[in-house]
């Protein structure tokens, strides 16, 4: 029955799609019109992908500034040295006379740091100290004072003298300081002879550094002052400076110059004159008041204060500022603090300190 089925229901298909063939057409027609349409929409109209291009990222170099150049400061005078090997050179520090006799000296403008203080009967004298400065004309040299070894005690400096006062060779000769003392380094002073003795005992820088040599005194190592650059004041308020020490024959004044930060120095009423090198003109001037008294030793000497604290004036820029000074033990530095406790540092350059005694002493300025 199955076999009779089959070829009845094709019979039946066949006359259902006669007589609706034109139906059949239509649907045909639009099934191809509509594939194609597609087709056509597929190969025109569809977006393309877009091919992932590899990512590049710009490498941009790194340049490095150079390395800012190294300055190197004396510890002497805070002043621009050429390298480091200048601020580790050995420091010296000679006695210069300042009595009547012994002007103009030698060595005395280009020089670090001079103390200025009473020998005795009023006669003062100059510690000088000197490290990248180098006259070849130094003098007169005479004796030291136990004062003068204890303030040059903080720059590990050897110490070029003639003798000295009992006190002064005591210390000096203790094993503690780099002693060359003329007594017995003769070859290395003379005697001028355009001088008569004592006050004709000279040096140089060629004799003094072949002797430190000699000794191993090589470097020196210490601390200086604090040091700052320099900012003259646009209306200088201290322009003369004047300084009592003794008597007139070394009482000091000091005009600022204001073209080159100094100060031009007077002594005796005339300008201080270098014999070689001009009108001495420090960069900074203090005038430091200390306890002062005349002992009995080998003869009557001056007696100075050097450890503790005091009073001072510091000069610098067209300006002054009072201060305190401290020191607190022979080897440590002399420092200089203002009325809140504050440090203040002196202008890089040549630095005169003046010990003025505490009662007879003064110091004004206007």
């Amino acid at each position: 029955m199955e076999t009779d089925e089959k070829p009845k229901l094709k019979a039946r298909l066949t006359k259902w799609a006669r007589k609706h063939r034109t139906i059949l057409l239509i649907v045909g027609g639009f099934i191809l019109v509509a594939g194609a349409t597609v087709a056509v929409f597929m190969v025109f109209f569809q977006r393309p992908v877009a091919t992932k291009q590899p990512t590049t990222t710009a490498t941009v170099a790194t340049v490095t500034p150079p390395p800012a150049p190294v300055k190197y400061y004396s510890p002497l005078t805070g002043e621009l040295v050429a390298d480091e090997a200048a601020t580790k050179q050995p420091v010296t520090a000679v006695m210069i006379e300042n009595s009547p006799d012994a002007r103009p000296q030698s060595g005395l403008k280009n020089s670090g740091v001079v103390f200025e203080a009473i020998a005795e009967g009023g006669i003062t004298r100059f510690l000088v100290i000197y490290q990248q400065e180098k006259p070849q004309l130094i003098g007169p040299v005479r004796s030291i004072r136990l004062y003068d070894v204890e303030w040059v005690a903080a720059f590990n400096a050897s110490i070029a003298h003639v003798g000295g006062s009992a006190g002064g060779l005591a210390e000096v000769r203790n094993g503690s300081y780099r002693d060359i003392d003329q007594f017995f380094n003769g070859n290395s002073y003379w005697r001028s002879t355009d001088r008569y003795a004592p006050h004709n005992v000279y040096t140089s820088f060629a004799k003094l550094d072949a002797l430190n040599a000699a000794k191993g005194y090589t470097t020196s190592n210490f601390t200086g002052f604090s040091r700052t650059d320099a900012n003259p004041s646009p209306t200088p308020t201290a322009t003369k400076i004047n300084i009592t020490i003794s008597s007139a024959l070394y009482n000091s004044s000091y005009t600022y110059d204001k073209a080159t930060n100094t100060y031009l120095r007077d002594q005796a009423g005339a300008p201080h004159m270098d014999r070689e090198e001009g009108q001495i003109a420090p960069t900074v001037v203090i005038a430091m008041k200390v306890n002062e008294s005349t002992v009995f030793q080998d003869g009557y000497r001056e007696a100075i204060t050097t450890i503790g604290s005091g009073d001072a004036t510091i000069f610098q820029n067209g300006t002054a500022q009072d201060v305190t000074w401290h020191k607190t033990s022979k080897t440590s530095q002399i420092t200089f603090t203002d009325a809140t406790g504050k440090d203040v540092p002196l202008v890089r350059g040549q630095t005169w300190i003046a010990a003025i005694p505490n009662g007879s002493g003064s110091v004004t300025w206007q």
